[in-house]
């Protein structure tokens, strides 16, 4: 209870007495130890019912470590909820450079409309889906070439027997009316059946049946897709045009033949454009009262995901899934709780206006104010420190003798003006203060040198002190983060049309600090 905490502050002057008793509450309120969040196998399993997932290629050909492992969870968790709601349209709020969107309608053939603020990302997003298209035929040409090596493998492994005429690739069994099939025929599947691999012995074997079985090779090469490599899975089968280099080299090929290879080459490239298009990538400022559908013409029955929606952009993704009825279900993970807006932060009363937090109506009456600092010290990555990523000391001491000599020299307590990652392009103290003022636009002229590392030198003894005080924020961290989940889980289960909604943690929180997901559905009758 409670008063196991009731010793962490001196009860009269309110100041930290007990650090370890201070982690353990820390620990106790975080949402692992809470017993609140489902379980990702629990949800997939209620998802998928008896279905299997989609086992595809590993994303980190096309994106970092940190990237690849969240593109991947969270897409296979988004593909089993569209299937169990029965959509195909997904609608990506903040979806930056595409990596999610992209995935999602390559690698499980979903219609995805990505929608960000910035031009640039969207411009960027486009660029990176054509580039991934285009590395597709190489993609292919790496899978046939393994595919051909593996057949050269297998047959330099086996005797070779007289009896053997020919050998086919087929992705079907061969039907039971076959002229093939015989007493005196042996049919032996290949070890992987992934590819399909068929070997066909026969006593007898005319001429006309091994030309007509090597056509039938060839023409099935010309067919790889998805199932047979898996490597090849990223895109659907029909999202590229599928060219075949093989030459026919027992025989000319028969008209019939000919005219099914125009044919399936015709309607190849009329749907070339419509399935390889399942991307589209948007821009546009959304809020709370956004009108999907004056940026979606075709807006249908979807589901809305967010990875790392900033701010509160992750509030508004929830708002507008209570209020579309289109939207069947959401899955966002938030981030950058530092920029979210708080109704009670600065006591102003704006009742029109809609804040990013609380959103819960429980906390709204509580009148319940985080701020800025507390909303900071969430952003924080507890388990990164835990294994030795230490925090960066050096510039959070810049950051903060920066402030004093802002407010002491220039009378600065506050601006709307951010000094951004100018320590990484700084060689000094020095040089770090003058590139910053410039960046808030104050004049440092009046500010010598000496002046500056004076202050450095008053500060330099306190460096240790700075450490102690931002590892207990981030011990803190989890706690605050609690804060920020729950208010938007409690707003879900304030609304009437959610059938269920529920936190699961998606990540590993040491490769994605950022790593619970706020995922709801709505009820049938909803649909």
């Amino acid at each position: 209870d409670d008063d196991t905490f009731s010793n962490v502050f001196c009860e009269n002057s309110k100041k930290l007495i007990n650090v370890h008793l201070f982690a353990l509450a820390a620990k106790y309120y975080s949402l692992s130890n809470l017993g609140v969040c489902t379980p990702l196998e629990d949800i997939l399993e209620a998802l998928r019912g008896d279905h299997q997932g989609t086992t595809g290629i590993k994303t980190d050909e096309f994106m970092n470590n940190k990237k690849s492992h969240e593109v991947q969870v969270m897409s296979e968790l988004v593909d089993s909820i569209a299937n169990y709601c029965g959509i195909k349209q997904v609608i990506d709020i903040g979806s930056g450079k595409g990596y999610l969107s992209s995935f999602l309608s390559m690698q499980y053939n979903l219609k995805v409309y990505g929608i960000d603020s910035s031009n640039t990302n969207t411009n960027g997003a486009h660029e990176r889906n054509r580039k991934l298209k285009k590395h597709w035929k190489a993609y292919q040409s790496r899978g046939r070439a393994n595919l051909k090596s593996q057949r050269l493998e297998k047959a330099n492994d086996r005797p070779v027997e007289s009896e053997i005429k020919c050998k086919a690739i087929s992705e079907k069994p061969l039907n039971n009316d076959s002229s093939l099939q015989s007493q005196d025929q042996v049919t032996i599947q290949d070890l992987v059946p992934s590819c399909g691999f068929t070997e066909v012995a026969t006593s007898e074997t005319s001429k006309q049946t091994e030309v007509d079985l090597v056509t039938q090779t060839q023409s099935d090469e010309s067919k790889l897709s998805e199932e047979v490599l898996a490597i090849l899975n990223v895109l659907p089968a029909d999202a590229v045009e599928v060219s075949s280099s093989s030459q026919c080299s027992c025989g000319e090929l028969c008209e019939e033949e000919r005219a099914q290879r125009k044919m399936a080459s015709l309607k190849a490239k009329a749907t070339k454009s419509s399935e390889s298009n399942l991307y589209f990538p948007l821009t546009s400022c959304i809020t709370a009262e956004t009108e999907l559908s004056d940026i979606i013409t075709d807006l249908e029955d979807c589901m809305m995901v967010g990875l790392h929606t900033c701010g509160d952009l992750a509030a508004n993704t929830l708002r507008i899934f209570t209020a579309k009825p289109e939207i069947k279900a959401v899955c966002s993970v938030g981030c950058c709780y530092h920029l979210l807006s708080e109704q009670f932060e600065n006591q102003e009363d704006c009742p029109e206006e809609v804040w990013g937090f609380p959103m819960c109506q429980y906390l709204k009456d509580k009148g319940w104010c985080c701020g800025r600092n507390a909303r900071m010290s969430a952003c924080l990555a507890l388990e990164r420190v835990a294994v030795g990523q230490m925090l960066p000391t050096e510039s959070l001491f810049y950051r903060a003798v920066l402030q004093v000599i802002i407010e002491e020299i220039y009378g600065v307590t506050k601006s709307d003006r951010h000094v951004g990652k100018t320590f990484s392009k700084s060689s000094s103290f020095i040089d770090y203060v003058r590139r910053s003022l410039k960046k808030l636009e104050l004049d440092d002229s009046k500010l010598p040198d000496s002046c500056i590392m004076d202050y450095h030198e008053k500060y330099k003894h306190r460096m240790n002190e700075l450490e102690a005080f931002n590892m207990l924020k981030v011990v803190l961290a989890p706690c605050i983060e609690v804060l920020i989940l729950l208010d938007r889980l409690c707003y879900l289960k304030e609304q009437d049309n959610i059938a269920w909604s529920g936190l699961v943690k998606l990540f590993d929180p040491v490769k994605s600090p950022r790593c619970y997901a706020v995922i709801a559905l709505k009820k049938q009758s909803c649909f």
